[in-house]
């Protein structure tokens, strides 16, 4: 919207030129506060707007990236884990801390040790926020993760590298913004809807490249993909040791292990990998590919990860 302030003078009188100036000049100072006015109004107008809009905040990027294909811009997705953090080391900054603080729920993963960590002060911090875990109803995986006490029973919180599980997980998303926005539940219906019908048509295709693969294995420096394995019949063979280094003397056990699995493809993480991951590559002569399965591009790193099985 334009408004146009028009400042118009009487013609003067003759011996009236003066007046004239000085009644001129303070109708253009009048224009100019009212202009100014105006641009506040219209400044605070879209501020109140920007405020209105609510804030849901989730632990990893591929959460952000299922939220808003349900939601759209009804509401302002924040994110804990920024690109490229290692959840395991990860530490939340007085901005997520206060993302959470202004937000009407947070929405957890369920079983990233971060999570445990930041609850309790989300909740003393904004004892209305509503928590949802997103992972309700999903059978965990056990065993492929350490605790840091060591114990080799932790729950697998890799959940979202299944497109069968992140069905799942958005079907929890529909469930909680309706509950938070009743209003417009129709509308996430319908998203969601959508977004379930690509789901299947990825899972359908990743099932069809991997066909051909079934039983046979990857090899991963980081125990990322282990949902990804059960979805399609294939064998994943982490790298890792304990979370850590592989000590001197576990090296040359686990490069046995990973010939004899016949793997011809190893994945590695910008997150978790080490220089032992390189090494072990080039003594083993397999394919290494990044990946990003933390990353908001999650459908692309899904087909990126079957390709690369499927092609080598």
């Amino acid at each position: 919207m334009v408004i146009i302030f028009a400042v118009i003078a009487p013609k003067p009188h003759v011996g009236t030129h003066q007046s004239y100036k000085t009644m001129r000049k303070n109708l253009l100072i009048i224009s100019a506060i009212l202009l100014a006015a105006f641009a506040a109004m219209i400044v605070s107008s879209c501020n109140n707007a920007i405020q209105q809009k609510r804030m849901i905040t989730v632990s990893i990027l591929p959460q952000k990236f299922m939220l808003e294909k349900i939601v759209g811009d009804k509401f302002v997705i924040s994110c804990m884990l920024n690109e490229g953090n290692n959840p395991e080391a990860y530490e939340p900054s007085m901005t997520h801390l206060m993302n959470i603080e202004h937000s009407v729920a947070y929405f957890c993963i369920g079983y990233i040790g971060f999570e445990y960590a930041i609850i309790d002060k989300a909740h003393a911090n904004n004892p209305d926020l509503k928590i949802y875990n997103n992972s309700d109803g999903i059978e965990t995986i056990q065993g492929t993760h350490f605790s840091p006490e060591g114990k080799h029973d932790e729950a697998d919180p890799h959940l979202w590298t299944s497109v069968r599980n992140a069905m799942t997980i958005s079907k929890n998303m529909l469930d909680a913004v309706i509950e938070l926005d009743p209003d417009n539940a129709k509308t996430y219906t319908a998203n969601f809807n959508n977004f379930k019908a690509e789901l299947e048509t990825l899972d359908a295709e990743i099932k069809a490249k991997l066909a051909a693969k079934q039983g046979s294995a990857f090899l991963v420096w980081h125990p990322s993909l282990s949902y990804f394995a059960q979805d399609y019949g294939l064998k994943q063979v982490s790298l890792e040791y304990e979370g850590k280094e592989i000590p001197i003397d576990k090296l040359k056990q686990n490069i046995d292990a990973a010939r004899e699995s016949k793997a011809t493809v190893l994945f590695v993480q910008q997150e978790f990998d080490s220089r032992q991951a390189e090494t072990i590559g080039n003594e083993l002569g397999v394919k290494m590919i990044k990946i990003n399965p933390m990353g908001y591009e999650w459908e692309s790193e899904l087909t990126k990860i079957a390709d690369a099985i499927a092609n080598n």
